[in-house]
C-alpha cells in the first residue's frame, strides 16, 4: 500500500495579494499578546472576513470571505505600554459595555474574541514587504449585522455560536 497517491484535482490557487482597500464585515477570531524575536510586543487581533454576508455585501464579503487581516497594536518604546486610547475604538465597536473593567491583557483579549465588527482596511506599500493590509483603530466600527452565522471550515471551531444556526433574515439586510 502506498503512502500517498498524487491527486491535484482539489488543489486551489492561493491568492496572497492584500485585500482590496475598503470596508469589510469581520469577526475578531483571535486576540493575543505576542512578541517578535527582538522582543517587541503587540496585542494582535486576527480579523476574518465573515462568510455569512455574501448576499448582503457582495463586492467585499461576497468576494473575499474567510480572508484574514492582522491588526497589531504595538507597545510604545518610550512607555512600554499599549496605546489604550486607540484600543477604545475597538472595544466600542465590539459593543463592550461602557465602564467595563478589563484588568489584564487576557481579559481584554477574552472580551473581544468572536465579536463582529466593521473594519476599513487600507493597502499600504511597505518598502521591505511590498503591499500589505493595515487597520487603524479608529477604522474599526460597530457591525451592521450583529446576528452572526459565520461558519468555519472545521465545525469544531464554532464553539462561540453554541452550535446554534442563526440566520440572516430580510429584516437584517439594509436593502
Amino acid at each position: 500500500m502506498s503512502f500517498i497517491t498524487t491527486d491535484y484535482s482539489k488543489n486551489q490557487e492561493n491568492d496572497f495579494q492584500p485585500l482590496p482597500q475598503g470596508e469589510y464585515e469581520m469577526l475578531i477570531t483571535s486576540a493575543q499578546e505576542r512578541a517578535t524575536k527582538n522582543g517587541a510586543e503587540s496585542l494582535q487581533l486576527r480579523l476574518t472576513v465573515r462568510n455569512d454576508l455574501d448576499a448582503a455585501e457582495p463586492s467585499t464579503n461576497g468576494k473575499y470571505h474567510n480572508r484574514i487581516v492582522f491588526f497589531d497594536n504595538w507597545k510604545r518604546k518610550k512607555t512600554n505600554q499599549y496605546d489604550m486610547e486607540g484600543l477604545q475604538y475597538v472595544l466600542e465597536a465590539a459593543k463592550i459595555p461602557e465602564g467595563t473593567p478589563l484588568n489584564s491583557v487576557d481579559e481584554f483579549c477574552a472580551a473581544l474574541i468572536y465579536k463582529p465588527v466593521r473594519v476599513y482596511v487600507k493597502v499600504q506599500n511597505d518598502p521591505e514587504y511590498g503591499d500589505r493590509n493595515t487597520v487603524a483603530p479608529w477604522n474599526v466600527k460597530e457591525t451592521k449585522y450583529p446576528t452572526v452565522a459565520h461558519r468555519y471550515k472545521d465545525a469544531s471551531q464554532d464553539p462561540v455560536f453554541d452550535n446554534a444556526q442563526p440566520t440572516v433574515t430580510d429584516t437584517d439586510l439594509p436593502f
